[in-house]
């Protein structure tokens, strides 16, 4: 799976008097991009390009500058390094020299690769979410389980026969931790599993 960013970075780049910044940050969902674009656009400068990708859903925006110049660079930038759950806003301040529209292109998205390339990443990690059932003859094997499989613990309650668990894991290890709970507690428990994707920091 791809990487998304560990936390928001900038990059700045002169290119012929013409001053372009870039801000990038990691989305936890599509609306987050454009918020993100009203906290770092710069009012006063002369262009503010963005470009996210969050999945299968993207969007960018060339801000006036030639249609095709600036935020599909953008994007392809984001997917050259590999990046989802990410907004990237390029801010430019006009020197006094025309770049052209290949100039644009190359200050762009370069500028975006750029700050990218050096932006510490975040492996993205499919989740899963568990419900299990236990008996309380079968709390010592489970609890033990949890931990050798990086299971989150989300929610828990006690009924009259034992325990209901709602957890949270990488979804590589739930066949792994279904494998050890009916091993462990001879098929005792029951298990209903629901896998979706989602950071590992989540």
């Amino acid at each position: 799976m791809p990487d998304t960013l560990a936390t928001t970075v900038s990059h700045s780049l002169d290119i012929k008097h013409s001053r372009f910044i870039a801000h990038a940050t990691p989305i936890p969902h599509v609306a987050a991009a454009l918020e993100f674009l009203q906290q770092v656009a710069v009012l006063d400068a002369t262009h503010n390009c963005w470009a996210y990708r969050y999945g299968n859903d993207y969007r960018s925006s060339d801000d006036g500058e030639p249609a095709g110049t600036a935020g599909r660079p953008i994007l392809a930038a984001i997917d050259g390094q590999g990046f989802d759950r990410v907004m990237v806003v390029v801010t430019r301040w006009y020197g006094g020299i025309k770049l052209g529209a290949g100039g644009l292109v190359r200050a762009y998205g370069g500028t975006a690769a750029e700050c990218l390339r050096v932006a510490p990443r975040l492996p993205l990690i499919a989740m899963a979410e568990l419900d299990v059932h236990a008996g309380f003859e079968d709390l010592g094997p489970l609890h033990a389980a949890l931990g050798a499989h990086l299971a989150e613990k989300v929610g828990e309650a006690f009924t009259a026969d034992g325990v209901n668990l709602h957890l949270r894991l990488p979804a590589d290890q739930v066949e792994l931790l279904k494998n050890r709970l009916r091993d462990a507690t001879r098929d005792r428990v029951r298990i209903e599993s629901r896998i979706e994707p989602g950071p590992s920091n989540d």
